[in-house]
């Protein structure tokens, strides 16, 4: 008699395995001679370091990106971010469709889950929706970008205006600019304001997510119909970008003019929502401003978005949670809704979780490689956040730091939640333990 056992793979699993199976893939290609520059093998811990930080949006590179790896090698690290900024899951679900293929209940629900879509009914056309909108945005950006590109880099700067868009709109942070300075990111354009304002639009649009451009979409900008969740992301995404800028303003870029001063404020603000690039030389940077930024790189953007971080809507319940806390209310309340206990919970262990990942990764990295805890601090919320910023200590991380990075690379990308609920067993049961009090605070 022949036993069949059938695995059934949950959407946390798929989203889990699909990533480590693109970045795997990826990391053999990264390796051949032909995906670098100087025609030699990259080694597999600095392939894989690339491959992971460009499947999950990150940006933070051991080579500059221009000078080390070939246009064959640079064109997979693009293939990557467009990957990882749409989701593993959104890609193979295309290449399903234009196949021919149907996508039955158990994708569709994968799909949802993948792109935090608001609901499973309509979630093919809501799909096609967000490929269409991304791509023309992209190719939008790019065009915009290429008159500033072209009279820099000639032709060759078509390629820079489509890399640089869709590595902004994807929130990867991976830039080309390494033959106006290895590592040197867009500072080469920090006054110019064309180029500034269309990576910070780029940037502003991949991370406040899906669902918020279906809302926008349907109702324009009768912002009262949105959904609770568009409303809550778009006010927190202008706050979280209006209080660092202004700080920054103030606090940073003593020396620039006026002009240049409100640029790098604003443009080091919006690359916070896990952007990556940067128009000036973080080693300046003040203590107090590094620890304003690594609050931020970890809140990250929205949900269902190509950015990472906690994401806003998670401080958003917490922040309300504790003004129900004060206000001595049973129920935490947002707007005129009442916020479900089950995402209160969510959005503590969430919290906790990038907490502990961040702190406990830094403390290891320091003990390491004798490196000071606070460009630490910087590097792990950079690499759980999905950010891409550094102080400039990527490079010469050891191999055993390198490895915490990845992981906190590939954690924050597919959600430390998703890893949790992808390894643990499902149980329900009806049975309710005695209730007990414990005091806090």
């Amino acid at each position: 008699m022949t036993i069949k056992r059938r695995f059934k793979l949950t959407s946390a699993q798929v989203i889990i395995f699909g990533f480590a199976g693109v970045i795997i893939l990826a990391t053999l290609l990264l390796m051949l001679p032909i995906s670098s520059a100087d025609k030699s093998f990259t080694p597999f811990l600095n392939a894989a370091f690339t491959a992971t930080s460009a499947t999950c949006v990150t940006g933070l590179v051991v080579y500059d990106t221009a000078t080390h790896w070939s246009a064959f090698g640079q064109a997979i690290i693009l293939t990557l971010i467009q990957i990882g900024g749409m989701g593993v899951v959104t890609v193979a679900i295309c290449f399903s469709k234009l196949s021919g293929k149907k996508v039955g209940l158990l994708g569709r629900s994968f799909m949802q889950d993948s792109i935090a879509a608001p609901r499973l009914g309509g979630i093919m056309k809501f799909t096609r929706f967000v490929v269409l909108t991304a791509l023309i945005i992209e190719f939008t950006g790019a065009l915009l970008l290429m008159p500033a590109f072209c009279k820099n880099f000639g032709v060759k700067g078509i390629w820079f205006s489509f890399f640089h868009s869709i590595s902004a709109f994807c929130n990867a942070g991976f830039d080309i600019m390494g033959e106006k300075g290895q590592f040197s990111s867009l500072t080469f354009f920090n006054s110019n304001i064309a180029v500034n304002v269309i990576i910070m639009l780029l940037i502003i649009i991949g991370g406040i997510g899906f669902a918020t451009w279906h809302d926008i979409k349907d109702h324009g900008f009768k912002i009262r119909r949105y959904s609770l969740q568009s409303k809550a992301i778009l006010i927190l995404t202008a706050v979280f970008i209006i209080v660092p800028a202004l700080f920054f303003f103030f606090a940073e870029f003593g020396g620039m003019a006026p002009k240049d001063r409100t640029l790098a404020s604003l443009f080091q603000s919006v690359t916070l929502r896990t952007a990556g690039f940067n128009t000036v030389d973080f080693s300046g940077i003040g203590g107090a401003s590094l620890a304003v930024m690594i609050v931020f790189m970890l809140i990250g953007g929205a949900p269902g978005s190509t950015a990472g971080g906690m994401k806003v809507t998670t401080v958003a319940v917490l922040l309300f949670s504790t003004l129900s806390v004060f206000s001595r209310r049973k129920t935490v309340r947002m707007g005129n809704r009442n916020i479900d206990d089950e995402n209160v919970k969510v959005a503590a262990a969430v919290l906790m979780m990038y907490i502990t990942l961040f702190f406990a990764g830094a403390v290891a990295i320091s003990l390491s490689d004798g490196l000071p805890l606070h460009m630490c601090l910087f590097e792990t919320a950079s690499a759980i956040g999905t950010v891409g910023l550094t102080t400039g200590i990527t490079a010469g991380l050891s191999a055993f730091s390198k490895t915490v990075i990845i992981l906190l690379m590939y954690i924050g990308r597919v959600g430390g939640l998703t890893v949790i609920f992808a390894a643990a067993k499902t149980s329900i049961t009806g049975a309710k333990l005695p209730l007990e009090k414990i005091t806090v605070g």
